[in-house]
C-alpha cells in the first residue's frame, strides 16, 4: 500500500526556496476526510517535498490528535498552519433522529467559506518564496482555492475522498454524465444527501474547473473498471487522473492498546470489529438490538460504541449511550466495548479480527480491503449505499445487513445475529474471507515497485516536480500490471 515511511527515498527535507515544488494541503474538516489528506501529506513528504497543512487551529489539532498509526516522526516533518477557525455553532449530534445523515455538522461545514481569503493570502505569500506550489484540496474546498488560478507559479489538483464507484455513480446520475454504469436499484442516491451539502457540492462544481487534475485514495486492483471510466470522462476535458491508494500507515505504532493486548489472546479470524465511523449516531433502541445479536452470536467482538463527531471535537461533553441491564457481565471474556477513539487500522489489521461491522464509509472500507477483512454492510448515510454495493455485489467481500430501502425501519437483533454468525462462522463467511485475502493481496502488490498504484504515485510525483511547466499524462490503465478487479466474481 501506499504508505508514509517510504523507505527509497531520502528524508532529508529542502526548504521552501530550494525545493522544486511546495505542496499545500487543504482539508475538509470532517475526520474521515482530515485523516486521508493527513496520510498523503506523509507520503509526499517522504519523497522530500515541503508540505503545508492548512486548516483551522480545532481542525489541525484533531487531525494530530488521530493520527491512526502515523509516525509522529513523519507527521513533526509537516508544516502545519492554523487558519482562523470559522464562527459556527457547534451543536451535539441528535441520535433520536433516523436519519443519519450528520445535520448538526452542516454549520461547520458551510463556515468554511469564510475561509477563501485566508487560505488565499497564505497562498500567495508562500508562492513568493518557491517556485511552484501545488495546492491538493478536498473536492468541498473547491470554492476556498479558486484564487490559486490567479497565482503564475501555482496549480492545484482535487483530492477525492470517496470510492471511484460511487464518484462514477454520481457523475452519471447526478450530473448527466454519458457513463456507461449501472446504477443499483437497491441503493438509490434519495435519502443518501441532504439539501445542505448538495448544496455546498453544488457550489465546487465551477471551482473545479481551475484545477489541473484529480486524485483519487483508491487503487485500479479495486476499482479498476470504475477509475477508467472517469479517467475518459476527465481526458475529454484534459484533465490528469491519478489513482494512488490506499494510502494508509505501514505499520502499527499502538502496540500497547488495550485493544490490541485483548485481541492478542483471540484465536485466528475470531473477532468482528464493530464500528460506525465518526459521523453516525445510534439510536437507543438500535443500541439495544445490535447488544443483543452480539450476544446472542456468540462471536468475541470489539465495539466502538460513541456518538458522531461534533463541530468541534473538543467542545463539551459527549452522550455515554446506555448498554443494556447486565450486558457488560453477560459478555465478560467474549466481547469489549470502546467507548473511546480506537486504533481502527492497526485492530483490522490484527490477526485475530476476521471480520468488520461497518457503515461503510470509505476509510473504512479502503482500510478493511487492503487488510483482507471482509465487511457486514450497515450504510447510513452519503456514499455508504453505493460502497455497500461495492463490497457485496461487485467485490463480493461483504454481506449486507441491513438494505438501504429499509433505513426507516429498526435492525433487530435476530436479524444482527445471523449476519454474525454467516461473516464469522460459516462455510459461505470463509468463502468471502477467502475473496477478501486475495483482493487484498492484488491490492499488496500494485503498491509495491512495478505496480499499478506505486506507478501512478512516482508518476504524480514527477509532474508535480517536473523541471519544466509541460503536461505529464499519467500512466494509463493499459501499462498497468495489476488488472481490474472490479467485476471480478
Amino acid at each position: 500500500m501506499a504508505n508514509c515511511n517510504n523507505q527509497n527515498v531520502n528524508h532529508n527535507h529542502i526548504n521552501t526556496e530550494q525545493a522544486q515544488a511546495v505542496v499545500i494541503m487543504v482539508p475538509f474538516p470532517a475526520q474521515g476526510h482530515l485523516n486521508q489528506l493527513l496520510q498523503l501529506s506523509c507520503l509526499i513528504s517522504s519523497y522530500g517535498i515541503p508540505v503545508h497543512y492548512v486548516s483551522s487551529a480545532i481542525h489541525n489539532r484533531q487531525a494530530i490528535v488521530r493520527i491512526n498509526g502515523l509516525n509522529p516522526l513523519e507527521i513533526a516533518k509537516l508544516h502545519f498552519h492554523d487558519l482562523p477557525t470559522p464562527a459556527s455553532n457547534s451543536p451535539p449530534p441528535k441520535p433520536d433522529l433516523m436519519n443519519k445523515f450528520p445535520e448538526h455538522l452542516q454549520p461547520a461545514w458551510d463556515a468554511t467559506l469564510s475561509l477563501r481569503q485566508p487560505v488565499t493570502e497564505y497562498l500567495q505569500n508562500i508562492s513568493l518564496k518557491a517556485k511552484r506550489i501545488v495546492v491538493i484540496h478536498d473536492f468541498l474546498m473547491s470554492v476556498v482555492v479558486q484564487d490559486v488560478a490567479s497565482i503564475p507559479n501555482a496549480e492545484s489538483y482535487v483530492f477525492y475522498s470517496i470510492s471511484a464507484y460511487f464518484h462514477a455513480s454520481f457523475l452519471g446520475e447526478y450530473m448527466g454524465k454519458p457513463l456507461p454504469i449501472e446504477q443499483p436499484k437497491n441503493a438509490p442516491f434519495e435519502g443518501c444527501l441532504t439539501e445542505g451539502i448538495l448544496n455546498l457540492m453544488a457550489l465546487q462544481i465551477e471551482p473545479v474547473k481551475y484545477s489541473a487534475g484529480d486524485i483519487f485514495n483508491t487503487c485500479r486492483a479495486i476499482e479498476g473498471a470504475f477509475i477508467d471510466l472517469i479517467e475518459r470522462e476527465e481526458a475529454a476535458e484534459n484533465r490528469n487522473l491519478w489513482a494512488i491508494g490506499p494510502i494508509l500507515p505501514s505499520k502499527s505504532l499502538s502496540a500497547n492498546n488495550k485493544c490490541l493486548e485483548w485481541l492478542d489472546k483471540q484465536a485466528r479470524n475470531s473477532v468482528i470489529y464493530v464500528s460506525f465511523g465518526t459521523t453516525t449516531s445510534l439510536l437507543d433502541e438500535e443500541i439495544k438490538e445490535l447488544a443483543m445479536g452480539l450476544e446472542q452470536s456468540k462471536q468475541k467482538f470489539i465495539w466502538v460504541l460513541r456518538d458522531a463527531d461534533k463541530g468541534n471535537v473538543f467542545d463539551g461533553e459527549v452522550r455515554r449511550a446506555e448498554l443494556p441491564d447486565g450486558f457488560m457481565e453477560r459478555v465478560e471474556g467474549l466481547g469489549m466495548v470502546v467507548r473511546d477513539w480506537a486504533p481502527q487500522p492497526e485492530i483490522l489489521a490484527h490477526p485475530s479480527t476476521g471480520g468488520f461491522m461497518s457503515h461503510c464509509g470509505w476509510n473504512s472500507c479502503i482500510e478493511s480491503i487492503t487488510m483482507g477483512v471482509p465487511i457486514a454492510a450497515w450504510p447510513m448515510h452519503s456514499d455508504q449505499p453505493r460502497n455497500s454495493v461495492l463490497i457485496t455485489e461487485i467485490l463480493k467481500t461483504g454481506l449486507l445487513l441491513r438494505e438501504w430501502g429499509q433505513r426507516g425501519e429498526l435492525v433487530k437483533a435476530s436479524t444482527i445475529e445471523n449476519v454474525v454468525k454467516r461473516l464469522m462462522a460459516s462455510e459461505e463467511g470463509n468463502e468471502i474471507r477467502k475473496r477478501a485475502d486475495e483482493l487484498a493481496a492484488a491490492v499488496r502488490l500494485s503498491s509495491e515497485e512495478g505496480g499499478a498504484s506505486k506507478a501512478e504515485l512516482d508518476s504524480f510525483i514527477a509532474h508535480i516536480t517536473r523541471e519544466q511547466d509541460s503536461a505529464t499524462t499519467p500512466i494509463s490503465s493499459a501499462c498497468c500490471n495489476i488488472s481490474s478487479r472490479a467485476f471480478a466474481a
